[in-house]
């Protein structure tokens, strides 16, 4: 951790009673007096959705590239603020009518679209918990997420549709709607009909609807999502996040931004490619709708996915170590194929920015002229417009990182996070360079330390610490669905121990 950036709150603890050794409880910076609070009455992500769509609801909100054919697609058709936000409310209320009441759990199956966030907000609306149903657990994940969080009804995208039916014998007993994100045949509908369940295309269900329903109250202590995750072992685990937890953490995105970057705003585009049913894109989509900016989605193919990119041409862009390596070998192949001279000029204009950079000059001020000069071409890898870089889920090499900060002409920062954590737990600073290679401070929603591991040879009370990571906050999650026994085996004493989950 970068020290500077952190203050120690609570001193480190021997070994004692069984229990080992600790090393001191350390915040942000910008936590030192206290960890964030929510605002008195935020009580539900509805209100970041409903509040942009009041705001701006002529703004665009979520966006798809028109295919003509199978490897040609036309620009971005947007759809409004105002006009998710009707579909979202018509959605409720068709659910409430099939019986599905606050409280109640909602599945999610498909890849990122408009449909996606427009079946999360309108479970937002009614309280509803929704769960996103994925299929890389395993090939019965989805049988036994359903059956486990006792999911009644499901969105689900029209190329999932004959899994899902395949696996109802074993759950129609809880599973007794499907709304397809598209169309669905006669053929699907009597299939299902024989086990119980009705079908409903994504244009029949608003229908039973209507814009006027009575909206039920919300309290952030209300679970929001149960999103299941692998672990190392054992069946799917059901990770409970709470409204509050997931509030908390969008507003500690927008803090950290605000103390130390540029926050995300109206004119802001994001990509949207990551899987929406992980906690990382989850987030960062409800942190983009939270400011009214506009949310792009890729076609769902990694054929197309630079392609999509240099379409949106986003200013926020939200990746993984493989993506940016593939952006890092690209741009390199082009400045050597441009010949020696440009290379040498390159070269030059790389080292002298990053000089700047390294003398702890911020981005916009490291070499303005060269930004324009040089780097205005490599930065169009990622579509020209980008300003925000974020990175996650593993770690990011050192080179590709300082490669991606000189020539992006974009801050940069990379974190750490579990689902347990609502996404990122750690992140660094996206305009300190001298965070570079590391996941920086904790995020000012949580508390850490180290935790000695004597039978592995971790003793956080060394010269150099090494232990288990704990967290203690208000971005953690509020248990495992159904385990109590795994819950009390990882969370002790308020302590979440991150080497514990399995």
């Amino acid at each position: 951790m970068s020290m500077e950036f952190i203050v120690k709150v609570e001193e480190s603890r021997p070994a004692s009673d069984g229990k080992p050794s600790a090393g001191p409880v350390y915040r942000s910076i910008y936590a030192k007096d206290g960890l964030m609070d929510l605002p008195a009455g935020l009580e539900s992500p509805w209100q970041f959705f409903s509040d942009s769509a009041l705001k701006n609801p002529e703004n665009k909100m979520l966006g798809r590239r028109q295919v003509i054919d199978s490897k040609q697609a036309g620009p971005y058709v947007w759809l409004t603020y105002k006009e998710v936000y009707d579909s979202a409310m018509r959605m409720g209320s068709a659910m409430r009518r099939r019986g599905v009441n606050p409280g109640d759990r909602c599945g999610i199956y498909g890849s990122n679209c408009p449909e996606w966030i427009t079946a999360m907000e309108a479970c937002n609306s009614q309280a509803i918990t929704y769960v996103p149903l994925y299929d890389t657990l395993g090939p019965d994940a989805v049988e036994f997420i359903i059956n486990h969080a006792e999911v009644s009804i499901a969105f689900v995208q029209e190329n999932k549709l004959s899994s899902i039916l395949s696996c109802l014998p074993k759950c129609s007993s809880n599973l007794k709607t499907i709304v397809s994100f598209g169309k669905i045949s006669d053929m699907q509908k009597k299939e299902a009909d024989e086990l119980g369940v009705s079908c409903f295309s994504w244009e029949e269900f608003p229908q039973l609807g209507s814009l006027d329903c009575e909206l039920p109250p919300k309290h952030k202590t209300d679970v929001c999502t149960i999103m299941y995750t692998s672990g190392t072992t054992g069946e799917p685990k059901g990770v409970i996040l709470t409204n509050g937890a997931l509030m908390a953490e969008v507003l500690s995105v927008d803090q950290l931004l605000f103390l130390t970057d540029r926050v995300a705003a109206e004119e802001d585009s994001y990509f949207s490619f990551l899987p929406l049913a992980h906690v990382y894109d989850q987030v960062i989509e409800t942190y983009c709708i939270y400011k009214g900016a506009s949310i792009g989605f890729w076609r769902g193919d990694v054929r197309y996915l630079m392609e999509d990119v240099q379409e949106l041409k986003p200013s926020i862009f939200c990746g993984v170590p493989r993506v940016y390596d593939r952006i890092y070998t690209g741009t390199l192949a082009k400045v050597s194929a441009g010949g020696g001279l440009k290379k040498k000029l390159f070269d030059f204009a790389y080292n002298f920015k990053l000089g700047y950079l390294e003398k702890g000059f911020p981005q916009e001020k490291a070499a303005p002229l060269l930004d324009r000069l040089v780097f205005d071409k490599t930065k169009q890898a990622l579509g020209g417009r980008v300003r925000i870089l974020l990175s996650g889920a593993a770690p990011l090499p050192k080179h590709v990182e300082e490669f991606l900060r000189v020539t992006s002409c974009s801050t940069l920062s990379q974190g750490y996070g579990l689902t347990e954590s609502c996404g990122g737990c750690f992140t660094s600073i996206g305009n300190v360079y001298p965070m570079v290679g590391t996941v920086g401070v904790p995020m000012t929603t949580i508390e850490s330390r180290l935790e000695s591991v004597p039978e592995m040879g971790y003793d956080a009370l060394s010269s150099v610490p090494r232990g288990e990571i704990c967290l203690r906050g208000s971005t953690l999650f509020s248990g495992y669905h159904k385990r109590e026994d795994l819950t009390n085996e990882v969370v002790v004493d308020g302590w979440f121990h991150t080497g514990k989950n399995k």
